[in-house]
């Protein structure tokens, strides 16, 4: 196990995101095998969003400030990947829509290294 110099935000949908992606459904083609969500299924497979380590609880703030745009253009993007339902964009909205659960630490418990893919910006 290796501490990684990294602390995290842990997104956990709340139910207007899970209604959001109900009215998706006949909107956007669904792969097969690939179904739409519920609420608990959104909310047990959440989303882990590595951020720069932080040093003391009220750093999150910062970056959580500089990172909730980012995470909440990612979730809706896992759903509607060219934005064509998307709702207008905001702070307020994105704590409307999710739990963000802040974690100091990060472990890696795996003995392959890490591998990255850029997916935006």
């Amino acid at each position: 196990m290796k501490l990684i110099n990294r602390s995290s935000f842990t997104l956990l949908a709340k139910a207007p995101f899970a209604n959001w992606v109900a009215t998706l459904e006949g909107k956007i083609s669904v792969d097969d095998g690939y179904e739409l969500l519920s609420l608990a299924q959104l909310r047990e497979s959440g989303s882990v969003y590595l951020i720069d380590e932080v040093a003391q609880e009220q750093d999150f703030d910062t970056l959580f400030t500089s990172s909730w745009q980012q995470m909440f253009e990612n979730e809706l993007s896992a759903w509607d990947e060219f934005g064509d339902y998307w709702p207008e964009i905001n702070i307020e909205l994105f704590r409307q829509w999710f739990d963000c659960q802040e974690n100091l630490m990060s472990f890696d418990l795996c003995k392959d290294p890490m591998m990255s893919a850029k997916i935006s910006g």
